[in-house]
Formats: C-alpha cells, structure tokens, sequence
C-alpha cells in the first residue's frame, strides 16, 4: 500500500529511540498517522513540528497498517512558534484537529479552512474572527453545524438575536420573548441584530465552546474538550 500527498503535521510523539509518529491533515487521507524512521534527530526535528506542510509517501504492507512516511519539507510555517498568542492558536488547532476528527476520514473544506488559517496566523494578520468560523466549521463538519440563517420559533430572517443552546438555530427577538435569557446571545459578527446582547468575539466563542462541549465532545468523543482551546480562548480576550 502506498499513496503520496502534500499535509500539514498536527502531532508527533516518539516512537523508539530514533523515530517520531507524526500525525498529519491532508487533503485525500484526512487525518492519517505514520512512523518517521530517523525523525528524532535534531537535523529533522524542525520540520516535523506542528504546523509544518511536507510532501508525504506513505506505505505499509496492508492498509490497516500504521505504516512509515517519508517526509520533505515544504513549508515550515517557522512564524507560528515565534508569538504567544499564535503559538496558542496553533496548539489549540491541532488538538481539536486530533479531538474530534476519526482517522484516514477525508474532510476537504475543513482541511482547506485550516491551511488558509495557518497562514493566516502565522503571516500576523486579524485572525480572531476567522479562527471563530473555523470552530464553526468544525462543527458543521462533524455533525453539529450550527443554523444561524432564519428563526427557529418565527421563520423570520430579520432581528436574529440569540442562539438556541440545544438545538444550535438562530432565534429573533421576537421569537425568543420571555424565554430570551435562556438563550445564548448571536453577536454581530456572527450576523446577529446589532442592538442584541451579544456584542463580539467572546459571545461568538462561547457559543461554538457550549457546542463543542456539549455536543462533539460529549456526544461524539466522549472525553472533555483539550485544555489548549480554553488557553488560547483566554489569551484572545484578554488581547
């Protein structure tokens, strides 16, 4: 069994003396694991950290096998370990990424949404709010999409305000009455009304962080979420 492909490594641990088990995101395996001969050395350390993009030949003798990579680099991304709140978002990316996604299970727009938002991060630009789609994404992705696009209780496409924290959909001012400060607030920039509760980028990550909680992590993997999303969520707000 053999294939090639280009990723992007999203964990490593040791494996032996000499070797390294990277795990990586690519477009056609999804998320897949393989054994580095040599990958511990210091010469080679460097561009199997997280972050990396190499060029990939995987092989194994059958395909349930972990198999062994061979690796070139092609894009260190060496910028996302040179900040804090970067390197955060880093680590809580690739561990949501190891979370919640199955093995060799391809998902191509979430591995395009996270490549664009690597780079993004990494080239210091405004990212907060495009880390706040790819948590929607990854949902979406995994089953737990939110629907923010019309009310729940009206129908109504105008004056959504809040979110419903069990069923993930959208509700108006209107709809919500008595009921309102059960529900989660919809922030502006997740195209909530602008006069609602909601006000930004914490209310935004607090809805995808009840959804992730709530619903991947309990309902899907069974295990709370990884510390690395709570510790970048703090960085970001109190940036």
């Amino acid at each position: 069994m053999e294939w090639q492909a280009e990723g992007t490594v999203i964990g490593r641990r040791a494996h032996g003396e000499t070797a390294v088990i990277i795990e990586v995101l690519t477009l056609e395996h999804g998320r897949h694991a393989g054994v580095v001969p040599g990958g511990a050395s210091q010469r080679r350390a460097a561009m199997l950290q997280p972050g990396a993009r190499l060029a990939l030949r995987w092989r194994a003798r059958q395909a349930d096998q972990l198999g062994t990579f061979t690796v070139e680099p092609l894009r260190l991304r060496s910028g996302l370990m040179a900040e804090p709140t970067a390197l955060a978002a880093l680590n809580a990316i690739c561990a949501l990424l190891l979370f919640a996604l199955p093995e060799r299970d391809p998902h191509p727009p979430l591995v395009a949404r996270t490549e664009a938002l690597l780079d993004l991060i990494e080239g210091g630009g405004d990212w907060a709010g495009a880390y706040l789609e790819w948590e929607m994404l990854l949902l979406d992705e995994m089953g737990f999409g939110l629907d923010l696009s019309v009310c729940a209780v009206t129908g109504a496409r105008e004056g959504l305000a809040y979110v419903s924290p069990r069923s993930g959909r959208a509700v108006s001012r209107e709809g919500a009455g008595e009921w309102a400060d059960r529900l989660l607030p919809l922030p502006a920039l997740m195209g909530g009304a602008g006069d609602n509760r909601g006000q930004g980028l914490a209310e935004g990550l607090s809805i995808t962080g009840h959804f992730l909680e709530n619903r991947l992590a309990t309902e899907l993997v069974g295990r709370n979420l990884p510390g690395a999303r709570s510790r970048l969520v703090r960085r970001l707000l109190k940036d």
